[in-house]
C-alpha cells in the first residue's frame, strides 16, 4: 500500500508540474529524491495555493478515478445541472470510457443557453478515438468557423478524419495547418507519413529532418515526453 501511495504522490507531482508550467528543475527534485522531494513539492507549490482538500480529492482521483465517477454521479442524481453533467462527462473522457462520456456530452448540449463549443470539441476527441469518422466531421462543421479551432488538435482530428474518407485534398489542408515548427510533433509526425504514403517522398522526409533537427535542441524533460514521437521519426528517415 505504502509502495502505491508513493507513486500517487510522484505522479500527481509530475502532473502538477507539466499542468501548472512549473521550472523544469522540480522534475529533477521529483525523479532524484521521490519520497522527500514528493512532499517538499506539495508543500511549497501546492498547498500555498490550494486548500487540503482539493489535493486530497487530485490524490483519490488518481489512486482510484472510478471514485470520482460515482460522487459524480451521485452528484447528478441529486442535482442533474450542466456543470455537473460536464464534470461527469471529462470524468469518463480521462479514462478513455469514450461511450460513456458521449453520451454525458449529448447531453450537455441539449441546453441551448450554454455555449456549445467545448462539448463540441470533447465530442470530436472522443468519436475519433472510437474511429466513428463520420460524427467527427458532423462535429467539426458546428466548431470549424470558431477561432479556437485553427491550429487545435480537433483541427488535426479532422483532417485525419478526412484522410480516413478520401478526400486527401481537404485532409492535406487541415493538417498543414498545425505544421508550426518546434510543436505539435506527434501532429507533424502524421502529416509526414501522409506525404509518404501519397508518393510525395521528398516532403515527408524533408518534415521528419526538421522535427529531428529540432529534437536536437529540446530539453531532456521534453525529450522523455516525446520520445516515443522521436523514435518513430528516426526509424522511418532509415528506411528512406
Amino acid at each position: 500500500m505504502l509502495y502505491y501511495l508513493i507513486i500517487a504522490l510522484k505522479v500527481f507531482c509530475l502532473y502538477h508540474i507539466y499542468k501548472n508550467h512549473k521550472p523544469y528543475y522540480w522534475f529533477f527534485v521529483i525523479f532524484l529524491i521521490p519520497v522527500a522531494g514528493a512532499l517538499f513539492y506539495i508543500i511549497t507549490q501546492v498547498l500555498t495555493t490550494r486548500d487540503v482538500n482539493t489535493f486530497q480529492n487530485e490524490i483519490t482521483s488518481i489512486v482510484n478515478p472510478t471514485k470520482k465517477i460515482k460522487d459524480l454521479e451521485k452528484k447528478i442524481e441529486f442535482t442533474d445541472t450542466y456543470a455537473n453533467r460536464m464534470d461527469l462527462a471529462d470524468s469518463y473522457f480521462e479514462i478513455k470510457a469514450y461511450q460513456n462520456a458521449i453520451s454525458n456530452y449529448e447531453i450537455t448540449l441539449k441546453d441551448k443557453s450554454q455555449n456549445a463549443l467545448y462539448a463540441h470539441q470533447q465530442l470530436v476527441l472522443c468519436y475519433f478515438q472510437m474511429n466513428d469518422f463520420d460524427k467527427v466531421i458532423s462535429h467539426v462543421k458546428q466548431i470549424k468557423d470558431k477561432p479556437e479551432f485553427k491550429g487545435s488538435k480537433h483541427q488535426f482530428c479532422y483532417g485525419l478524419a478526412l484522410r480516413e474518407k478520401g478526400d486527401l485534398e481537404a485532409a492535406e489542408r487541415e493538417l498543414k495547418a498545425i505544421d508550426r515548427p518546434y510543436s505539435n510533433y506527434s501532429e507533424r509526425l502524421e502529416l509526414a507519413k501522409f506525404y509518404i504514403e501519397n508518393n510525395r517522398k521528398e516532403e515527408g522526409k524533408s518534415l521528419l529532418e526538421d522535427i529531428s533537427n529540432e529534437a536536437q535542441h529540446m530539453t531532456k524533460p521534453n525529450r522523455r515526453l516525446f520520445r516515443q514521437t522521436i523514435n518513430e521519426v528516426e526509424q522511418i528517415l532509415k528506411t528512406l
